[in-house]
């Protein structure tokens, strides 16, 4: 993938991020560790009464989407402006 690609899926992920925390997310991105035969991707969890959505900043961007994209599908976001890519690809989720 090309640099401005990947640029370009960066800010998709930073503008899901910013459009699940106004809905009421955390999202935290940390660096998952993996055991051979073993793939961690992220998602959507609660924990202590504080809903999160946990990234493997490791991960390429269009992974990131995806777990970003999984966790607000389910979100109302009438009110949260999103562009329309990423209005797009929350809509594509949903669709899977």
């Amino acid at each position: 993938m090309s640099d401005r690609a990947e640029s370009r899926l960066l800010g998709l992920v930073d503008e899901l991020a910013e459009a699940a925390a106004r809905v009421g997310l955390t999202v935290r991105r940390e660096r998952i560790l993996r055991e051979i035969g073993y793939r961690a991707r992220g998602g959507a969890c609660r924990l202590r009464e504080q809903d999160l959505v946990i990234i493997d900043r490791e991960q390429p961007a269009h992974e990131q989407l995806e777990v970003l994209a999984d966790a607000l599908r389910a979100r109302d976001l009438d009110a949260v402006y999103l562009s329309p890519a990423a209005r797009r690809i929350v809509a594509a989720s949903a669709a899977n």
